[in-house]
């Protein structure tokens, strides 16, 4: 088990500790029945499972599709907005955050592994693997437009800190390693629409950092915002602005990217541990790490969540991957 992994099992344990054994909304457990939310929990002592082979609906192809991972190694694929559980990714190394090209495919950052798996759009077995050795990753990102895929390097596998970012020319290679001499340790990751790259963390002191790497830079700029994060939370470029969130109190502030202005707040009610969002027009999918549950609330609006999936262990990642029209 990672030091990452072992981290989080510590903090999810104390977590669900104080708040009563992890109580949570709608039925949970391995029988798949759906929850009070009308989404089925993940059937996660199905023979499937058991004996580690991934699986598929046919009508996954055709279907928008929400993939949510779990640290111990499964990702549960359901139709989206609907909610059926349309299939499962067994194996996966402790897979840590997501994301998704503009054909669809959804790239696993597996920490364990230090490497990216890319599925094509409701496939059961993967189709390339990125490799960077030596680092452990956490969030990715692609840019539309250039088809380059950015993973945070959280750091070195050999410990001692030393975050960055590696960028993989057209999600595909050997990446091109770039270190924040600020970056202590690096979380999350995000592209905005004109391909600046984005990627929060901690310093040496466990501060929150904000950067910014310019399109064709390989340096990075340091960014104040005029807010207080405590544990980073999630990157993304929700179609006007770039978002970072904070894992600890649930909020996501909308920002004018480099600049550091806040431009509005989203406040997730009943978020627990949203260390990687992914926001889909006017909805943001939050798996809550700490509460072993998936929720779903109207952006920007924020709130009392809309939907709660529950029965998973550590969930991390979300990402939304649209069928081909």
């Amino acid at each position: 088990m990672s030091s990452r992994l072992s981290f989080l099992t510590v903090a999810a344990a104390a977590a669900m500790a104080s708040a009563g054994c992890g109580q949570t909304t709608g039925l949970s457990g391995p029988s798949g029945a759906a929850n009070a939310s009308g989404y089925a929990a993940p059937p996660h002592v199905t023979r499937s499972a058991v004996e580690g082979r991934s699986w598929m609906k046919p009508a996954a192809k055709k279907s928008d599709l929400l993939y949510l991972d779990d640290q111990t190694g499964n990702v549960y694929v359901y139709s989206y907005p609907k909610g059926e559980l349309m299939g499962t990714l067994t194996g996966l190394p402790e897979p840590q955050g997501e994301c998704v090209d503009k054909k669809g495919d959804v790239f696993f950052t597996t920490f364990a592994a230090e490497q990216i798996i890319e599925y094509a759009h409701g496939g059961t077995s993967p189709i390339n693997t990125l490799s960077n050795p030596g680092e452990y990753m956490e969030g990715c990102s692609v840019d539309k437009t250039t088809g380059n895929l950015a993973a945070v390097d959280f750091e070195p596998s050999g410990g001692g800190g030393g975050g960055g970012v590696a960028i993989f020319a057209n999600a595909s290679g050997s990446p091109t390693v770039l270190n924040d001499s600020n970056l202590y340790l690096g979380y999350q990751i995000g592209y905005d629409n004109k391909g600046n790259i984005f990627v929060d963390g901690v310093d040496s002191s466990r501060n929150f950092e904000f950067a910014e790497l310019p399109k064709g830079s390989s340096s990075f700029t340091e960014i104040a915002l005029g807010v207080s994060i405590t544990t980073p939370g999630g990157v993304q470029w929700d179609g006007k602005y770039v978002t970072v969130g904070d894992a600890k109190s649930g909020d996501i502030y909308q920002t004018d990217g480099a600049g550091g202005k806040v431009e509005g707040t989203t406040s997730l009610s009943d978020s627990d541990g949203i260390f990687q969002y992914f926001i889909d027009g006017k909805k943001v999918v939050g798996p809550n790490d700490y509460s072993a549950n998936v929720g779903i609330w109207k952006y920007p609006k924020g709130g009392t969540p809309t939907k709660t999936l529950t029965g998973f262990a550590y969930p991390f990642g979300a990402a939304i991957s649209k069928a081909a029209k």
